[in-house]
């Protein structure tokens, strides 16, 4: 596994498994480290708000998958309920 910098949100702390997985997919990797720190927010929301294992390890694998398309949102994601309009917790 890679030792390269795996950048955070700003309400969410980046959950381990969405870190390896990250850290294993140069690629994935690139282009979350060239969101901004709010974008990368609503992709750990979205992660860390499944239920299920299954679903949470589906948002990780689609996290990946729509980074290395260019995608900086989560796609069909309201967006991250914790944080108000200013970006704040």
């Amino acid at each position: 596994m890679s030792s390269a910098t795996v950048l955070g949100g700003v309400v969410h702390e980046l959950p381990e498994d969405l870190r390896s997985a990250l850290n294993g997919n140069p690629a994935a990797l690139t282009a979350w480290n060239d969101i901004t720190p709010l974008a990368r927010n609503e992709f750990i929301c979205w992660v860390t708000d499944a239920k299920q294992a299954t679903t949470r390890e589906r948002r990780i694998r689609r996290t990946q998958e729509e980074l290395e398309e260019g995608k900086r949102r989560p796609c069909c994601w309201p967006g991250c309920k914790h944080r108000e309009r200013t970006g704040k917790a």
